[in-house]
């Protein structure tokens, strides 16, 4: 059962606009959050995704403000642990997330920072939109929440991302207008997520509200610093009241006048126009479209401002090396060889004996700040050869003449961990690449009775749930 604070429920009824209804809107909080996910086009067509799914019973309902996004019953099948999830075929995100990203990216942006990353979902969302092109800085504070990032990225196949573990407040400063694009999906107090969490309401407290509305100020300045003249900012948030929402838009309009244009979004989708504020923000209550409650403002930059510190100093150390023609002519023949595929658009740079792909555009950005992790890791320069890593198998795929397809209960037994055993013996062939429905699965080494299990140990589930 939702609980809603009797101050929360009062403060909401200053809030909500004068077409919607108060009872409405405690009806809808009460209703549970409709299932949503969105397909990666990084790994499968839209219309490949849903015939393959409705075989096997799904129903699809299309959300109207994104098309790879869908409203999805699924039956009595687990959607997290099956195997087209760990495939990473789909994010399971809520409708309403899938927004900011849509609002955000406009055709050109090359370079986009988002400023508080993890899970990933509208990281991966826009890598996607971006077809893996540019440079995409994600940046998340927890430290816990940087390896889950890191994981849901490397699932779904991402590979143009530089990695970052700052307080984001810090963009303004080392980031000073580079970015294209900025989005600040800000932290917040959460009142739209109670559908999925009956608690999160439940000590509701304005003092508490007051302190995150003062972060968030810091946060939209710096994203503010960070983007490019002419570039453009979205500000969202998963809460409805207008402190963390209108109120910091209007902190931005104050602080740096005519440089800040908000653009409205009544025409981002059909229907947008009835969560459409005067300012042209969208805010978004449960009961309009049967989601979570959401706020998404879009902010063009017209004009440079000043800095607000001194340039900081350049990062001495950096330990790649930008790879010979040679040694990349060699990397993009091995790909080839291996799994059919070309060398993607990209800088090839060497640490030791591992082989880096970066991201397009990313060397000016060297010495700026401490990356975490920059672009994606293709390979390891063994005594036996190159080395694949399973983090380059899950971007980049691999043709049909160059995969070993198991069956779907092979596919279950190896994401648990498990070696296969193969009927009868022959001889050994040594590493594959082993795929399910003809999409990468890992690594399996060929031993002639079985397929060793490959599959990097932090990614192993305890259960993986079959058709």
């Amino acid at each position: 059962m939702v609980q809603l604070n009797q101050n929360f429920i009062n403060s909401i009824a200053k809030d909500l606009p004068e077409h919607l209804k108060l009872e409405d809107f405690i009806h809808f909080c009460s209703l549970p959050l409709r299932a949503a996910l969105r397909v990666n086009t990084l790994k499968i067509s839209v219309d490949e995704f849903l015939s393959r799914m409705r075989a096997k019973g799904w129903q699809f309902e299309t959300i109207p403000w994104c098309p790879e996004g869908f409203w999805y019953q699924a039956g009595d099948s687990q959607p997290g642990n099956c195997i087209e999830h760990q495939q990473g075929l789909f994010y399971i995100q809520e409708a309403s997330s899938m927004l900011p990203p849509m609002a955000l990216l406009e055709p050109g942006m090359e370079r986009v920072l988002d400023m508080a990353s993890a899970p990933g979902s509208k990281t991966t969302q826009m890598a996607a939109m971006m077809a893996n092109g540019g440079l995409l800085i994600a940046n998340e504070y927890s430290s816990s929440r940087v390896k889950v990032l890191h994981a849901n990225l490397q699932r779904m196949g991402v590979s143009n991302t530089a990695l970052t573990h700052f307080d984001a407040r810090v963009f303004g400063q080392y980031q000073y207008e580079s970015m294209d694009a900025v989005l600040l999906d800000a932290p917040c107090s959460g009142e739209g997520t109670v559908r999925k969490d009956p608690d999160a309401l439940k000590h509701w407290d304005p003092q508490e509200i007051a302190d995150i509305a003062a972060t968030q100020r810091d946060l939209i300045d710096s994203a503010f610093l960070a983007l490019k003249p002419g570039g453009v900012m979205v500000y969202s948030t998963c809460t409805l009241n207008s402190q963390e929402n209108q109120a910091v838009l209007q902190h931005l309009k104050q602080k740096y006048g005519t440089a800040v244009a908000f653009e409205s979004l009544e025409s981002l989708f059909a229907g947008a126009e009835k969560a459409c504020t005067a300012e042209g923000f969208l805010h978004i209550w449960p009961q309009i479209y049967d989601s979570e409650g959401f706020f998404v403002a879009k902010v063009r930059k017209l004009s440079s401002v000043a800095r607000e510190s001194d340039e900081p100093k350049q990062q001495k150390q950096f330990p790649f090396s930008l790879a010979s023609a040679k040694q990349q002519q060699a990397i993009a023949a091995e790909l080839q060889r291996l799994l059919g595929k070309t060398l993607p658009e990209g800088s090839l740079w060497i640490r030791d004996q591992e082989y880096w792909l970066f991201p397009c555009g990313f060397e000016p950005f060297i010495g700026k700040m401490r990356y975490q992790r920059i672009g994606l890791k293709l390979a390891d320069d063994s005594k036996h050869g190159l080395k694949l890593r399973h983090e380059a198998l899950m971007a980049l795929g691999v043709t049909a003449d160059k995969g070993y397809e198991v069956t779907e209960p092979e596919a279950q037994a190896y994401l648990m961990g498990r070696d296969i055993a193969l009927d009868g013996s022959e001889k050994a062939r040594g590493e594959l690449i082993l795929t399910w429905g003809g999409q990468v699965l890992g690594l399996g080494k060929h031993l002639g009775n079985r397929l060793k299990n490959n599959l990097p140990r932090d990614l192993v589930k305890d259960k993986i749930c079959l058709s």
